[in-house]
């Protein structure tokens, strides 16, 4: 999380950090406030972050726990078709 959004380095940085995504500052310094985020949220070791809204930063508010099914669904070249 950390790498994407501040490494230029890092492969996938463009997507990410270079695009404007960031992590609050909560999370930013504290590991603590973030494990104590992800316990209380659902964490489990099958499951990984996802931003809710693709467009905002990683946050309490814009982040959940998700399947790799569920990261599939919610990724900016996704269309959805209402059938």
């Amino acid at each position: 999380m950390k790498t994407r959004c501040y490494n230029a380095d890092d492969p996938h940085y463009e997507r990410w950090g270079g695009r404007g995504i960031t992590v609050c500052p909560e999370w930013l310094n504290n590991f603590q406030a973030f494990h104590d985020w992800a316990i209380s949220h659902g964490y489990q070791d099958d499951l990984s972050i996802d931003r809710i809204d693709n467009d905002k930063g990683y946050s309490p508010e814009n982040c959940r726990w998700a399947s790799a099914k569920e990261q599939n669904n919610n990724k900016r070249n996704v269309k959805k078709v209402i059938a």
